[in-house]
């Protein structure tokens, strides 16, 4: 696998896991929906995020919980431009990630001094998506999602989850390649059309997903694959999803998307302790 892959200003060190910090400048976020929305709370959260030791910062305007609509693309750049001027007054060494599916506002935010594209369709929804990165020539991460964020809960079914995934980034991987790109991280999509025990199949099977020689990132954090199968609120899942985020690093995994940066650190410490005590 690639060790480093680089943005237009930064290069990123994946030798040893980092983390990926969560800014949802949404009103309906299935987790802090409505918690960011002010400048000062903005300020407040990147300032936590930056402090508590993540590397990436990412920010996103668009809800994707399991039956939500999109806002309008114009909304949607608008509140991105501002987090991210935000980002470079509050923590310029950040490097920033923006959650999008448009390639009109992967465009602008690279423009304004976004790092990478982080889109959950994988080019599924936008058409202009894949020739816009490859122009801004910015890393990618791309992720599976069966269906679209408004029907994707709605009784997915696979023969072979594993299976199908690998094909799906396969044929998403030999587009891009084949025009000279591979500033590619992929993420399998944990709960994005994927029951409870799809989503475990995915953790339990990770490292299958290094085939491809990218980077994987995963986004578990407070999820419904763990606060359902504990009988509790997304609030009182951050001890389920530190125990997932170990498995997760355990199973090779290169980023974790978090909610909780100073937990997800610890993790990262830890685990790669423990690993390096068997050399």
């Amino acid at each position: 696998m690639s060790k480093t892959i680089k943005t237009v200003s930064n290069l990123i060190d994946f030798s040893t896991p980092c983390v990926m910090g969560v800014l949802n400048l949404t009103k309906d976020s299935f987790f802090d929906g409505g918690k960011y929305i002010s400048n000062i709370q903005i300020e407040k959260r990147i300032k936590k995020i930056y402090l508590e030791g993540a590397k990436i910062i990412d920010i996103g305007a668009c809800s994707s919980k399991p039956g939500s609509l999109p806002i309008k693309e114009k909304e949607e750049i608008d509140k991105l431009l501002k987090a991210i001027k935000i980002i470079k007054e509050t923590a310029p060494n950040l490097i920033i990630s923006v959650d999008t599916f448009r390639a009109k506002v992967a465009r602008e935010c690279i423009k304004n001094g976004a790092h990478i594209i982080n889109d959950i369709s994988a080019g599924e929804l936008d058409s202009k998506m894949f020739e816009t990165i490859i122009e801004l020539n910015v890393p990618y991460i791309m992720m599976h999602m069966k269906g679209n964020p408004f029907d994707m809960q709605k009784n997915p079914q696979y023969l072979n989850i594993i299976k199908e995934i690998i094909i799906f980034f396969e044929k998403k991987i030999s587009v891009l390649n084949a025009k000279g790109f591979n500033k590619i991280i992929v993420d399998p999509g944990i709960g994005f059309g994927k029951t409870l025990q799809n989503n475990y199949q995915i953790l339990n099977n990770i490292e299958k997903f290094k085939v491809f020689g990218y980077p994987v990132l995963i986004g578990a954090s407070r999820k419904s694959m763990i606060y359902n199968l504990l009988n509790v609120s997304a609030n009182e899942a951050l001890n389920g999803t530190s125990i997932i985020n170990t498995i997760a690093l355990l199973k090779q995994t290169n980023i974790l998307r978090v909610h909780d940066i100073k937990e997800a650190v610890e993790c990262i410490k830890l685990t790669n302790m423990t690993l390096k005590s068997n050399k």
